[in-house]
């Protein structure tokens, strides 16, 4: 091929390439100018449904409460919404429950804690299409603030808490977005697993819970626990407030196993090493010697025991009791049994009567707990008083519900010299207990006590089948998250 000739195919091959580049900056032009074409057309048509749209300002997403200012509003709870605010114009804040579109109109169930209410928003006066779209694509669970009229029905809401009224919205706003997908979901995760599996619906398994402790917690059921719960403390402290006793709060980190054995957490002190305590039992019995007299307390223990059962947590709340007494250790337990019947009582008399705990609670415990007295005093603590009569025995007891153990306690050794003996007998290092034993050398009242645990407690008392529903961020072998 001659130089002319390479010349031409290169020129060629250049302007082909160059109507090539054309059509495509060509095409892309026509491209862009589509897209121009569609959002300015997009753009106009949502500037018309913005100027038909007589409601735009009723409904949105807030911008971020930074405390920007104080907003002179007063929010109703759910739980105060009965007939009697019927025709009231009212704000509340709460989560979307559920919601459901049909043609112009959206129901959705608002929930705050334990209670729910149904709502409503109808294409109307107060209320375009737009709003009513809006509304049902609020994202499960996200937080709104709704002003609405609270209408009386005449039909009962079975499915709500609040059956005799609905809200009629007419503003609504979303407070927190809650993500489109959730981790679970609460109807299912409400259900117990054996009736899920009868009638085919789906289930949460307790893994699932408990990984995702927050939601779960959002449930009707786990709302109803805790509160329960917290109801057992409350009826706790009060009893023992009534009977004279005074509440302490003891040290977590100790110098010494509080219960010996194994089952203990050692944690780095400095240049040093401490234990996570196994209970407040030395600390209490520190305050009889000091002539507190009767004493309580409400606080984490720890228990470094490899278990995985139903039972047994690595960390529970202790609900503890340690009394001086006169002459006979059951005076002890007379005062301690009387403080479960008391509580028991509180909680059959001031648990709100709520369908749910009605169904929670299968039986009534007035004879379903009792005491076990004597234990060997082998298998029993250093410090408990061995039994006069038989050294194998020893003043010490525990309280059963529904047949399991909720209350270990016994006299204690209140005497120096015994209590050393014991303590060298199951190999405790008297240094490291030697504040203890010395507050005994100056006269110690005979005292008794025991620890309740109150996640046990509740579980029993709700007849449900594992410690781990009854502790909000439950701690065993297996699980220290959440």
């Amino acid at each position: 091929m001659t130089k002319e000739q390479v010349t031409g195919a290169a020129e060629e091959e250049q302007q082909a390439q160059s109507k090539k580049a054309l059509k495509k900056q060509q095409k892309e032009a026509e491209k862009a100018a589509k897209k121009a074409e569609k959002q300015a057309k997009l753009a106009a048509e949502q500037q018309t449904a913005d100027e038909d749209d007589f409601a735009k300002d009723r409904y949105g997403v807030s911008a971020m409460v930074q405390s920007q200012e104080k907003v002179d509003r007063t929010l109703v709870r759910v739980q105060e919404l009965t007939p009697h605010r019927g025709g009231q114009l009212v704000w509340v804040r709460a989560r979307i429950h559920t919601s459901r579109a049909k043609g112009k109109q959206c129901f959705l169930v608002l929930r705050q804690q334990q209670f729910n209410v149904q709502a409503l928003v109808a294409v109307g006066d107060r209320a375009s299409k737009q709003m009513v779209k809006f509304a049902a694509n609020i994202t499960k669970e996200s937080i709104v603030d709704v002003e609405a009229v609270v209408q009386t029905v005449e039909q009962k809401i079975e499915s709500c808490s609040q059956q005799d009224v609905e809200l009629h919205i007419e503003r609504i706003f979303v407070i927190s977005q809650a993500e489109p997908r959730l981790p679970l979901q609460l109807e299912d995760a409400v259900r117990p697993e054996t009736e899920g599996e009868e009638e085919g619906r789906a289930t949460v398994n307790q893994d699932t819970k408990l990984d995702n402790r927050v939601i779960d917690l959002r449930t009707t059921t786990s709302q109803a626990i805790f509160r329960l719960q917290s109801g057992v403390c409350q009826l706790f402290r009060d009893t023992l407030i009534n009977k004279g006793f005074v509440e302490i709060q003891t040290p977590k980190i100790i110098s010494a196993a509080s219960e010996g054995g194994a089952n203990v957490f050692t944690v780095s002190y400095f240049k040093t090493s401490a234990y996570l305590a196994q209970s407040p039992q030395l600390y209490k019995q520190m305050c009889i010697c000091a002539d507190f007299d009767k004493v309580f307390c409400v606080g984490p223990v720890f228990r470094a025991e490899d278990s995985n059962t139903h039972r047994h947590l690595t960390e529970f709340v202790g609900l503890d009791i340690e009394m001086a007494f006169n002459y006979h250790y059951h005076e002890v337990i007379d005062s301690i049994t009387d403080t479960m019947v008391q509580i028991f009582k509180g909680l059959r008399d001031h648990t709100p009567n709520e369908k749910l705990l009605g169904r929670l609670v299968k039986e009534k415990y007035d004879t379903d707990f009792y005491v076990l007295d004597k234990y060997p005093l082998a298998v029993r603590p250093f410090y408990t008083m061995p039994d006069p009569n038989n050294p194998k025995y020893s003043n010490s007891y525990d309280m059963f519900m529904r047949g399991e153990e909720i209350l270990s306690g016994a006299q204690r050794v209140h005497d120096a010299q015994l209590l050393t003996e014991r303590a060298l007998h199951h190999g405790i290092d008297l240094e490291k207990i030697k504040a203890y034993i010395d507050s005994f050398r100056y006269g110690a009242p005979p005292h008794a006590g025991g620890g309740i645990g109150l996640e046990r407690v509740t579980m029993l008392y709700l007849g449900l089948h594992n410690v781990r529903q009854t502790s909000m961020f439950p701690r065993d072998p297996k699980r220290l998250t959440p």
